[in-house]
């Protein structure tokens, strides 16, 4: 939030710039994206959070919920409710992968909220997330289907393009909106940050939900469970066509 105070200082093509094209930084002897250090801050932390509830939470969990058990089965049944929507049938996979990733870009986009670069405003963690989400496609597509399964996910080879540079450009967009924001930091002083913290939380909200709804619908359309073709009678149709 503070460095942001300072961007008044910068011409507006400047900070446009430094927000599409910021500076590498160190990471052990390689150069990476500073929203490197944020994915990687945001996946220990998930993985703790998760680890922490399984050990001591769940197995406490009772027949009739206190409010943070109540609230965390409100949020599974949400992602699976959402996920299951577009299905033909249930399945478990399907929820907990949308309950994790929508996890993720919550938060790596919240991120932004303490002064650090969103997870996503990198084109390299968008791929990621969308290979992710195209390989769990297609072996839930092989489970189902065997190899027509495989044959159907492969028609769909531009899906992991088109949906990381979804999520980037959204993820970018905002980001620059955010900096044009924080700009004009002279009209007044509460109103640029409580208008960049709203705007965050919708983006994180929006792009979550629109994302998870996309991969389920996505899964949805490939891993349908294909019915065998019934097998025409030959000698029936033989016996007809004699009868004729």
């Amino acid at each position: 939030m503070i460095n942001n105070l300072l961007l008044s200082e910068q011409s507006l093509g400047e900070v446009m710039k430094e927000a599409v094209f910021p500076e590498f930084v160190d990471f052990l002897c390689f150069k990476v994206h500073p929203s490197f250090y944020s994915a990687l801050i945001v996946s220990v932390i998930l993985i703790l959070v998760a680890i922490i509830i399984r050990v001591f939470v769940i197995p406490r969990f009772k027949i009739v919920p206190g409010k943070f058990q109540a609230l965390l089965e409100k949020c599974v049944e949400f992602f699976a409710g959402t996920a299951n929507e577009h299905l033909s049938e249930p399945n478990g996979y399907i929820g907990a992968f949308c309950f994790s990733t929508g996890l993720y870009i919550f938060f790596g986009t919240c991120i932004e909220l303490i002064g650090l670069e969103a997870v996503f405003t990198d084109l390299n963690a968008c791929i990621a997330m969308a290979l992710a989400s195209f390989f769990s496609i297609l072996c839930v597509a092989v489970r189902t289907n065997k190899m027509k399964g495989v044959g159907n996910v492969l028609k769909d080879f531009s899906l992991p393009i088109s949906m990381s540079f979804r999520l980037f450009g959204a993820m970018l967009s905002g980001l620059l909106v955010g900096k044009l924001v924080y700009h004009y930091i002279f009209l007044s002083f509460g109103v640029p940050i409580f208008v960049g913290v709203l705007f965050t939380l919708l983006d994180a909200i929006i792009q979550t939900f629109v994302y998870i709804t996309l991969t389920s619908i996505f899964f949805g359309e490939n891993t349908e469970r294909k019915l065998p073709k019934p097998k025409k009678d030959k000698k029936a149709k033989t016996k007809a066509f004699a009868s004729k």
